[in-house]
Order: structure tokens, then C-alpha cells, then sequence
């Protein structure tokens, strides 16, 4: 069962618990160099009401110029203990403390966090320079729920529960909230609910593979849930004035983060969370691909490449995917020998003959059938339930395990394989999957909480592969090109959109996911041209083509489906099936692609990196919307 929100589990029960679970009253403050502690009560009305009666202890903590972030916690001995995300560059240079008699103020450079301690009236205003009100606490704001009818009492007088803290950030008249990560429905948030959750489940519904918990506001802030888990925000679809923030656990934590425009408050975020390097140089250029399920081998690989070079596009990388390697073995990271009987001597003439770049389909699985699940469960080096064996499944490969790379052990031992394919040729993984990871009756190695692990699981699979990356042929000299993320995957590019249908109004899907991915510190982003599931019309592959030249990095999709391929066997490129007339408008957008994609690596070595974020909103002429949010947002990134 999925863990689930505060609201949606007391919706589904019925009613609230009649309790009082609400912070109301400041009962102690503490202030420290670098902030406040705060004991929050319920309101009290004689000192009886300080008994039978939860508390929440709340920290203000300075972290940079505009910078400020709050913890919330109900039991400091039962909260979830990791994994996290890492902050960096936290310094509390900017940082003053001013108490009064009614109210204490953290400020910290061009933001401050200014909490009411007047008896029984907590609040908390975040102002900026100009003491302008952005957001904040109000009345019944933060709080602890617990569902006192899960559990029978357990323990004398303890009653077993399941609880949740929760705080809700008021939203102002016409503020609008973008983010979230790369979603696929409406560009503007305000009336959805979003389950930060990573998921497989395309781009044609509410499911993400790139859940990022935070926001940002046409009001001049960003708000960062700093909390690996699931997170549930209700952006007005609660309370129309407010964003209402859940999580399961005992402490709640985010960070506001203050700019005069949304690319100053990126500026910060990334900051905090982590830049995008700029990629190699021969990643911007074509990328093309073997559809996911049709038979191929060298002859038809050569068959591709060769059918582009006879038409003048140039090609930068081929891709090899998942059938590379053998059915019902992925992944063993061996070329099947069936197909490519000297894959060492065949990848060597694709780069020097050909002038190819090598990229091959990976992720973390561990079918049985591969020759790698022995040594793992062996060694120890797959994710365990807790009743100590091995987890599998059948849903992708029969028996697969998956890899746990909180093993320092297995984290090597996986990285291992992949080197050898570096030493064959081999300069960018697509590091497919990351998002369907157990989380109930599941163990790690180092002891991380399984439900925390479900999103953060991405961040350590890609981090171990790009280090491989890294250590073979140098920083920044070869590229991801990965499906899932969390905060922090940024760090790690390129990403790409997964898995849409063949259709306009899957690239309009696609089109939004990339926008509120990009508003999320992602500065490199691509997306399937013409679709992965289906076969694309021409006038679809077309169009989809000359959209796609406004990504940093273009792929060209082998759109097919399973029926498909069973009637018609392999299937060519869409694009050399063109006449040569319609290939004569390939040029053109690949002229104007170049052009702005030297203009974003001089942006981007200037650490200007926001104004070369993944489709940049603008019109013709028009200066980007990161740096000037009150220019008007395209319509079709509305809807």
C-alpha cells in the first residue's frame, strides 16, 4: 500500500480526529547565532492544558542571503533518519537574531522570517528587504495529525498511530506556483494535488519519474521540501489561500528561498542543491536510437548510420537499446554475441569510421537469468526484505533483483562493468528506470529508511554510474542520459522525457513536463521525437522535429509498439523513409541549433546557467521569463 497524505487518509476515513493538533501558542524561544528555537503548544488557556497535550519544536535557521529554513518536529526520537538531501554552501554570515517583546526575527540577508510569540497567537511572516509580506503562518498552519483508530492501545497508556506533520504557506491574490518537477498536466499548479512519488507511469497522467518537491511563486520565493519521502501538496485544491504540505513522519522541513525574479531564485536553489556542469560538447548534436523491441544487429546499426550520412545530417551518437543484450538477462552488460559477434571491434570502426559516440541502455536490475545475480546475492550486493532474502520480481525481468547501492560494495561491484564497457568504447548510459523501488518489508545495507529510499534511490544510481563516467574519461567529458530524478539530479545531466505516446497531444505533455522540470534547476532535458509508444505520422514527426531544436539535446526516437513490430518486423528511422525534398528543411533548424547552442555554453561558463534552462519561456524577440516572470506565459504551457 502507498503511503498517503494526512488529508487523503482522514478524507477516507471520514472525518478529522477531534483533537487539537494545531501550534497556536509560542511557549518557549530560544534564540541562537544563526536563528531561533521555538516550543509551539496549542493554545493555552490555564497550565491544565499543558498536560495530555503534544508540543512541536520548531528551529529558524539562516542559511545564505535570502535564505531561510524552518524544521518542524513532534517526536525528535521516532523521526525518519535518512536518507536526506544535502545542502551546500550554507553560511550563516547574513544572519541576525532581533527579539522584542511580542516577537523575535530572523533575518538573513534580503529575507527574514518574523515569528508573533504574543500568547496563543503564533505566526510567522517571511518578508523581504522592504518588509513585504511573501508568505507564511497563519491561523492553523502547523500542526501533527495522527489517526488514533489504526492501532488498538499497545503499550499501558500509549496508542499506537499513524501520524503526520503537515504546515500550510498562505498564497497571496493572483500568485501563481510553478514546479514540482517534470509534470505533465497544466504548466501552473495552483488547484492540483501533487504526490511528490516517483513513478513509471508516462507523461499522459499525474505520475512523474521526476518528482522534485519544490516550487516557485510569481511572488518572488521558492519553497524546497527538504524530505526524501512522499510528500503531498494540495496547491489550492484544499484551502484556496493556501499550499498545504504533508508528510508521514515526525518532522517536516523546508527551505524558503528569496529572489527579485525566478532566475535569482534559482540562482540560490541550485546553490543550495547543486549546478548542472556543462555537458560534452558532442552531446548537443543528433542523437539517434534502435527502437526498444525490434531485432537488430550490425548490418542494421550500419544500415542507420549510413542512410543519414547519404542524406547530409549529420549523426553525433548512437544509441544501443535494451536489446544489446540478451533477452530475459538485463542486465549483464554483454553485447549479445548473436547479434554482434565482436562488439569490441564493431563499436572501435562505428568511431573511427563512422564518427560515432556510443551510448548504451542500462539500469539497476538484476535479472536471474544473468550471470550477475549469483555473484550479487553472493556477495551481498542486492536489496534484501527482512526476512533476509533477496527481493525479486517479474514486472520488467523474470526474477530481477535490484542493486543496493548504499553497499559500498555493490556499489563497485556494479560500476566494475560498466568500466569495462568505457574501455570498449562506450561514452554516454542511458541509465533507464530508478522510480519502481519496494519500499514495504524491504532492508539496505547502511540501514536507510525503504520509504525515504523509493525517491532518493535515483539519485545514488545515477551518481554511481556518472562517476564511472567521471573516472574513465574525465569530468564532464561523458553524459547521462537518464529517466528519473530527484533534488540533486540536476547535478548529473543529460534527462530525458520518457515514455510518450505518438501524438500532439503527448508533445504538448512533453512540452510542460520540460517547462516545470526547468523551474526546477534542470538545465538539460530532451524528450523522444515523435514518441516512444506508437508510430508517429509523418506530419507528426516532422513537426516534433523542429520543436524538439529547442531542447538542449535531440533524440531521435524508433517510435514503435509491440504489434508493430510483430506485423511489420524492423522498422526503419521515420525520418529516412522522408523524401529527399522534405529532408531539404532538416538544415535550417540545425543551423539555428548550433547558433543557440553556442550562445548557451558562453552563457553557461559565465555560471549564467539559468538563461539556458531546458525551452526557455519566451516569444520571438522576447527576453526569457526566468529573468522577467510578468511577460506572458505561452497558452499551450497553460493547459
Amino acid at each position: 500500500m502507498l503511503p498517503v497524505s494526512a488529508s487523503q487518509h482522514f478524507k477516507t476515513i471520514g472525518k478529522l480526529i477531534p483533537w487539537q493538533e494545531w501550534a497556536g501558542n509560542v511557549f518557549k524561544t530560544v534564540p541562537k547565532a544563526d536563528g531561533v528555537k521555538l516550543l509551539l503548544s496549542k493554545p493555552l488557556r490555564s497550565r491544565g492544558d499543558t498536560l495530555n497535550s503534544p508540543t512541536i519544536t520548531v528551529h529558524i535557521d539562516a542559511l545564505a542571503d535570502g535564505v531561510v529554513k524552518l524544521t518542524a518536529t513532534h517526536w525528535a526520537g521516532s523521526a525518519k533518519t535518512g536518507p536526506n538531501f544535502a545542502l551546500e554552501n550554507v553560511a550563516a554570515s547574513h544572519a541576525s537574531v532581533d527579539t522584542q517583546e511580542k516577537s523575535v526575527t530572523v533575518h538573513s540577508g534580503s529575507l527574514s522570517a518574523k515569528v508573533n510569540t504574543e500568547e496563543n497567537k503564533f505566526a510567522v511572516d517571511f518578508l523581504d528587504a522592504n518588509g513585504t509580506r511573501l508568505t507564511g503562518h497563519g491561523f492553523r498552519s502547523l500542526g501533527y495529525m495522527r489517526d488514533l483508530r489504526d492501532n488498538p492501545y499497545s503499550e499501558g497508556v500509549y496508542r499506537g498511530h499513524k501520524g503526520f506533520m503537515t504546515t500550510n504557506l498562505d498564497l497571496g491574490v493572483g500568485e501563481l506556483v510553478y514546479g514540482l518537477g517534470e509534470r505533465f498536466g497544466p504548466f501552473i499548479k495552483n488547484g492540483q494535488s501533487v504526490d511528490v512519488w516517483n513513478e513509471d507511469g508516462g507523461t499522459s497522467s499525474e505520475l512523474a519519474y521526476k518528482n522534485i518537491p519544490f516550487y516557485i511563486t510569481n511572488k518572488g520565493y521558492g519553497i524546497l521540501v527538504r524530505h526524501a519521502g512522499r510528500i503531498s501538496l494540495e496547491v489550492q485544491s484544499e484551502r484556496t489561500t493556501r499550499v498545504n504540505i504533508s508528510v508521514e513522519d515526525e518532522t517536516l522541513e523546508y527551505v524558503i528561498i528569496h529572489g527579485a525574479t525566478p532566475k535569482d531564485i534559482l540562482d540560490k536553489y541550485t546553490a543550495l542543491t547543486g549546478r548542472p556542469p556543462l555537458p560534452p560538447a558532442w552531446s548537443y548534436g543528433l542523437w539517434l536510437t534502435t527502437s526498444f523491441t525490434t531485432s537488430y544487429d550490425e548490418k542494421t546499426v550500419t544500415g542507420f548510420i549510413d542512410g543519414f550520412k547519404e542524406r547530409d545530417i549529420p549523426l553525433s551518437v548512437f544509441h544501443f537499446d535494451c536489446f544489446w543484450m540478451k533477452g530475459f538477462e538485463w542486465c549483464n552488460f554483454e553485447f549479445d554475441s548473436d547479434m554482434f559477434p565482436d562488439p569490441q571491434g564493431y563499436l572501435t570502426r562505428l568511431q573511427k569510421e563512422k564518427g560515432q559516440r556510443i551510448c548504451v541502455w542500462i539500469n539497476s536490475y538484476i535479472a536471474q537469468e544473468s550471470a550477475l545475480f549469483e555473484e550479487g546475492r553472493a556477495g551481498g550486493y542486492l536489496v534484501k526484505k527482512t526476512n533476509g532474502k533477496v527481493f525479486q520480481m517479474d514486472n520488467w525481468q523474470a526474477g530481477m533483483a535490484l542493486v543496493d547501492f548504499t553497499n559500498p560494495e555493490a556499489w563497485k561491484w556494479y560500476q566494475s562493468y560498466l568500466e569495462k564497457l568505457v574501455d570498449m568504447g562506450v561514452t554516454a548510459f542511458k541509465t533507464d528506470f530508478g522510480e519502481r523501488i519496494p519500499f514495504q518489508n524491504i532492508t539496505y545495507h547502511d540501514g536507510s529508511d525503504p520509504t525515504l529510499m523509493h525517491n532518493y534511490y535515483t539519485l545514488l544510481y545515477n551518481k554511481c554510474v556518472q562517476e564511472v563516467l567521471d573516472k574513465k574519461l574525465g569530468k564532464n567529458k561523458g553524459c547521462l542520459f537518464a529517466r528519473s530524478a530527484t533534488v540533486g539530479g540536476q547535478t548529473m545531466p543529460v534527462h530525458w522525457g520518457g515514455d510518450c505516446e505518438s501524438t500532439y497531444a503527448a508533445m504538448a505533455e512533453s512540452l510542460r513536463g520540460g517547462l516545470s522540470l526547468g523551474l526546477c534547476g534542470f538545465g538539460y532535458w530532451a524528450h523522444d521525437i515523435g514518441g516512444f509508444e506508437g508510430l508517429p505520422s509523418p506530419d507528426i514527426y516532422k513537426r516534433w522535429y523542429v520543436y524538439h531544436h529547442d531542447s538542449q539535446h535531440i533524440f531521435l526516437a524508433e517510435a514503435t509498439t509491440t504489434t508493430n513490430c510483430q506485423l511489420q518486423g524492423p522498422i526503419r528511422s521515420p525520418l529516412l523513409a522522408f523524401p529527399p525534398p522534405r529532408l531539404l528543411l532538416l538544415p535550417r533548424p540545425l543551423a539555428l541549433r548550433r547558433r543557440s547552442l553556442r550562445r548557451a555554453a558562453e552563457l553557461h561558463q559565465t555560471q549564467d546557467f539559468t538563461d539556458a534552462l531546458p525551452l526557455r519561456l519566451r516569444r520571438r524577440g522576447a527576453p526569457t521569463w526566468n529573468a522577467y516572470p510578468a511577460s506572458p506565459v505561452p497558452r499551450v504551457s497553460q493547459r
